[in-house]
């Protein structure tokens, strides 16, 4: 076992000591069925935890994550966590979160790489083509490196809205409202895009 490993089962002891020296009944309600309100789906990088960002404990917070936080109509992962948080956990809120400084978006402003992960970018640079004069238009690569992170998300929330879960959780007249977000790595502050749906003839804020 690597020496570093031993580490993380330390502080992971830490850590649960810790949470019920806070609060005695901590884990008592952890185990009891969740309820979350909102599902993120969110970028896998490291830099980005969900439940810490927003101040959420877990069983708070329904998590997906994968490289550059797509949702795309072949990722079953990605469906059966959306079926799962939204006809089970009935989910209010489904947040698609990105982050300004996103690798995954930054490869796909680059050229093309290995597999598997050049197909699995090959949405986000859908979207870079499809938007490829306004980033052309702007002073540099960082500034078209963030805006295509923002982009990105606009493209998800979209997508969300399509979707059979999404769209027949609005049919029974289930409240259910799509958000697109960004993270800032540099001040840790989140940013909302406007761009939320709570419906199917929504036209987002």
């Amino acid at each position: 076992m690597s020496d570093l490993l031993p580490r993380l089962f330390e502080n992971n002891r830490a850590w649960a000591t810790r949470r019920v020296a806070e609060d005695p009944h901590f884990f008592e309600r952890l185990v009891a069925i969740q309820a979350p309100e909102y599902l993120w789906i969110g970028c896998a990088d490291s830099r980005v935890p969900a439940n810490e960002i927003v101040g959420l404990d877990p069983g708070e917070l329904f998590v997906h994550r994968n490289v550059a936080n797509l949702v795309t109509r072949g990722d079953v992962n990605a469906l059966a966590v959306l079926q799962y948080a939204v006809d089970v956990l009935k989910v209010r809120h489904i947040i698609v979160t990105g982050h300004y400084g996103c690798g995954g978006v930054r490869t796909a402003l680059g050229p093309a790489v290995g597999q598997p992960l050049e197909r699995w970018l090959e949405p986000l640079r859908a979207v870079a083509a499809r938007h490829a004069d306004e980033l052309v238009a702007l002073a540099d690569d960082v500034a078209r490196w963030r805006r295509l992170c923002e982009l990105n998300v606009i493209t998800q929330v979209q997508t969300l809205r399509t979707l059979p879960s999404v769209l027949g959780a609005w049919a029974r007249g289930r409240p259910l409202d799509l958000h697109g977000w960004v993270y800032d790595l540099h001040d840790g502050l989140l940013r909302d895009l406007h761009v939320t749906v709570d419906g199917p003839n929504a036209l987002g804020e």
